[in-house]
């Protein structure tokens, strides 16, 4: 009653005919049944189905006809059925329980381990290392086994000798975001990071394998003496400046209390070029305001701070980076550098929300992104002073247009800023690929572009898209 389309179509053809049970003939003993016990009839057998992993290899499996995998009972039904009829087994309702280990009793298992069909037995039953493989590393350990590369060792018989073995190892994987960088983060071997614990396997196994590494089964957290590249968890790169080629983690000096323990790539690259130092404490972002000459130059929240350019609004000079409101008297180690070397001076009017007026032009305050670049930005100005016209600088750019202004290199147009002439507004950094050294806004084209344009990057790219403008490597096609 298991080949109904086969059989009805043949019997509808009158190709076979019904016969009832107890008129069924005993079919001849198989030539390698027991002389002391009629084999059974091929009609009593339920070979099962094909659902093994190892069905239709050629080889019965199930073990009821002496194969070695007990997960292929009832499950091997076409090599099984073929190698009965062709008289190359014999069936038994019970395995054979036979003394001794051999092919015929070992179930391999099946390939559901992450390292399966690596070419290497990791099943420690075998030998291998990686408990998580046991019975899940099917193909390869059976290669090995058949060619007497590895012996065959039961579950809870395996040597339990004193000292950690190769094969007593549990590696784990390759989840940590350090893994297959040909360094071993495991710190059970030694490694820096309790994150990479059971997740640096390719890694580890090989400078174990190596020699290179010893293994202890415990973190190594050594808390005392000096401090070296084995006691230190460099976090992982999940901060927003990580990756940036600088280290942002206050524990190395860097100037992002957000970035701890989260910008790991740049931190060690740079602890190992011998860049920055490990203090094992977060650096003060925030702390006591810096106070010199009477200025309160504040702390050193801003997001740009400690990156050596003097970033608050209040301040003007070659030091003096891009000027940011949001960093007003939070860029305080920065600015009194500067102003203590003399590359930046205090502009009260600055960030003070007072315009600067010269010759009856009010050129307003300096609150626009792009103020105190040395370029002029406000769309009423022209001239070779003008940077790039942007309708959001209006009244917006005064220290750089109030110079260019008084150097002869702006001047004003009565109407400009409210006509059609040509200026851009490059918008902001919002987009995903801000910052990447690739301008990304489909309004701009040429070899500084991205090859790929898409609508969401529109007016969301201003950094990339401004620098390679500038440059002249894209032009705008509004």
């Amino acid at each position: 009653m298991r080949d109904a389309t086969d059989c009805q179509a043949a019997f509808e053809a009158g190709e076979v005919t019904l016969v009832a049970e107890d008129e069924t003939e005993e079919p001849a003993p198989a030539p390698d049944a027991p002389a002391t016990a009629a084999a059974p009839a091929e009609g009593e057998i339920d070979f099962g189905d094909d659902s093994g992993n190892w069905a239709n290899d050629g080889e019965c499996d199930d073990p009821r006809f002496g194969g070695g995998l007990e997960s292929h009972l009832l499950a091997d039904a076409t090599d099984c059925r073929t190698a009965y009829e062709a008289g190359e087994v014999t069936f038994a309702p019970q395995e054979s329980a036979d003394a001794g280990v051999t092919d015929g009793e070992i179930d391999f298992g099946d390939d559901s381990g992450n390292w399966a069909n690596d070419g290497e037995c990791d099943d420690p039953r075998f030998g291998g290392a990686l408990t998580s493989h046991e019975l899940a590393d099917a193909t390869d350990c059976r290669n090995a086994y058949e060619a007497g590369e590895v012996t065959y060792t039961p579950a809870g018989e395996a040597d339990t000798q004193t000292g950690a073995t190769d094969g007593e190892i549990d590696f784990g994987d390759d989840s940590g975001s350090f893994a297959n960088d040909g360094e071993c983060d495991d710190p059970r071997f030694g490694g820096a990071l309790t994150s990479h614990e059971l997740a640096d396997a390719t890694d580890c196994q090989a400078a174990y394998e190596a020699g290179d590494v010893t293994y202890s089964g415990e973190t190594g957290t050594d808390t005392g003496g000096e401090i070296s590249i084995d006691d230190i968890d460099f976090g992982d790169d999940s901060g927003t400046w990580a990756n940036d080629g600088e280290c942002d983690d206050p524990r190395f000096g860097g100037g992002l209390t957000s970035h701890e323990l989260a910008d790991a790539t740049d931190c060690r690259n740079a602890y190992e070029a011998g860049e920055v130092t490990f203090s094992g404490e977060t650096g003060a972002a925030g702390g006591d305001p810096i106070v010199i000459d009477g200025i309160d130059f504040g702390d050193d929240s801003g997001t740009y701070s400690l990156d050596n350019e003097c970033d608050d609004p209040r301040f003007t000079g070659s030091g003096v980076g891009v000027a940011l409101d949001d960093h007003l008297m939070a860029d305080a180690t920065d600015c009194s550098t500067a102003y203590e070397d003399g590359t930046v001076t205090l502009d009260e009017n600055q960030g003070s929300g007072e315009s600067i007026v010269v010759d009856d032009i009010d050129f307003g305050d300096d609150s626009g992104n792009w103020a105190n670049d040395g370029e002029c930005d406000d769309p009423r100005f022209t001239g070779s002073g003008v940077g790039v016209a942007l309708d959001d600088h209006l009244m917006a750019d005064a220290t750089d247009c109030s110079t260019a202004y008084e150097d002869g290199t702006v001047t004003l147009e009565g109407d400009a800023g409210s006509d059609e002439d040509f200026r851009i507004n490059f918008g902001d950094d919002s987009s995903a690929s801000a910052n990447d050294g690739v301008c990304d806004d489909p309004r701009f084209q040429g070899r500084g572009g991205a090859s790929e344009l898409r609508n969401a990057n529109l007016m969301a790219d201003a950094t990339d898209c401004r620098a390679a403008y500038d440059a002249g490597t894209v032009t705008y096609n509004p």
